[in-house]
């Protein structure tokens, strides 16, 4: 396949137009359960399908979701594509909800068909840590919101009411207005812009390529997992040293979970953040953790560190 942007405009152009939030999800709506990076077992997209159907959806397995297995990864780049160009192009389906996360987006990242996936119109995607490369992808070509949130075939989404309760929301409404900073705040202030962001070690190893982060003007939203603190202060600094971090409206700091002593790791995030001249906020609950609130990357959104919360003023959704 070969990539491009749709309508012919520039990545760049695309990615600064307004971000079209999809229709709202009905009862009976068909969606797509598609493994666009690490395998996923007979048990996990069993637990997934339930979740789902339990909310009143239709699930569509793709061909391969578990039928192909490449070690780490879900199947062959070109059977990972496939699968997710498929689910996308399919017009009775109304989202794609990534199974779970792991490694290998960013592989075929470059041969995703942008014009074909647009004129598919807007649909959600859903997913989270090595999905935050589709996210930027997607999110930027085809200027839509897409839903950085739990996968269901991870935990979270099954053990907490409230990580479930908000993604369901995302989905069919009526979404949260607000979304809470639980942790510190490491820079006063107050920044407006739409949000963008996700994991952070997929964001820095991104620099240079189609996907790399656009944050001029943005709110960005940065978390992780399994990171030492040594390896965060690394990603944070080819961030800052790509100038990523400098051109950002404010930063928010979800979960880092299981990266090493939160001593070490909030002296780290002060340490790479905290001069930038912009506020920088911490605790949302997002992320790795066992708590993982749905972030709409793209939507408009007010940072207030005074209020401990993000805002994410009421924009007008397509309609079908």
């Amino acid at each position: 396949m070969t990539a491009g942007t749709a309508g012919g405009a520039s990545a760049a152009d695309a990615a600064r137009r307004p971000r079209l939030l999809p229709p709202l999800l009905r009862p009976g709506d068909t969606v797509a359960l598609v493994a666009p990076a690490g395998p996923v077992d007979a048990t996990e997209a069993s637990a997934a399908r339930s979740l789902l159907e339990g909310w009143d959806l239709t699930v569509r397995s793709t061909r391969r979701l578990l039928a192909g297995r490449l070690g780490y990864l879900a199947g062959s780049d070109e059977e990972r594509l496939q699968d997710f160009t498929e689910a996308w192009l399919d017009p009775e389906v109304r989202g794609v909800v990534c199974a779970r996360g792991g490694y290998g987006t960013q592989r075929m990242a470059d041969r995703l068909d942008y014009p074909r996936l647009a004129a598919a119109g807007p649909k959600f995607l859903v997913g989270s840590s090595d999905v935050t490369c589709l996210h930027q992808a997607l999110g930027d070509r085809l200027g839509l919101v897409t839903l950085h949130g739990p996968m269901p075939a991870c935990r979270p989404l099954h053990d907490d009411e409230e990580t479930a309760r908000h993604l369901h929301a995302a989905l069919f409404g009526p979404s949260a207005p607000s979304l809470p900073l639980k942790g510190p705040v490491l820079v006063p202030g107050r920044a407006e812009g739409p949000l963008t962001g996700g994991n952070l070690s997929m964001l820095a190893s991104s620099v240079g390529t189609s996907t790399a982060p656009d944050t001029a003007g943005r709110i960005l939203v940065l978390e992780d997992v399994g990171e030492d603190p040594y390896r965060l202060d690394r990603a944070l600094t080819q961030l800052r040293r790509a100038g990523a971090l400098h051109r950002t409206a404010g930063i928010v700091l979800g979960d880092f979970f299981a990266c090493g002593p939160s001593k070490q790791v909030e002296g780290v995030l002060r340490d790479r953040l905290s001069d930038l001249g912009v506020p920088v906020a911490t605790g949302l609950p997002a992320g790795h953790g066992p708590r993982q609130l749905t972030v709409p990357l793209g939507a408009d959104a007010v940072l207030e560190t005074a209020r401990h919360r993000i805002e994410l003023p009421p924009r007008k959704r397509t309609s079908r």
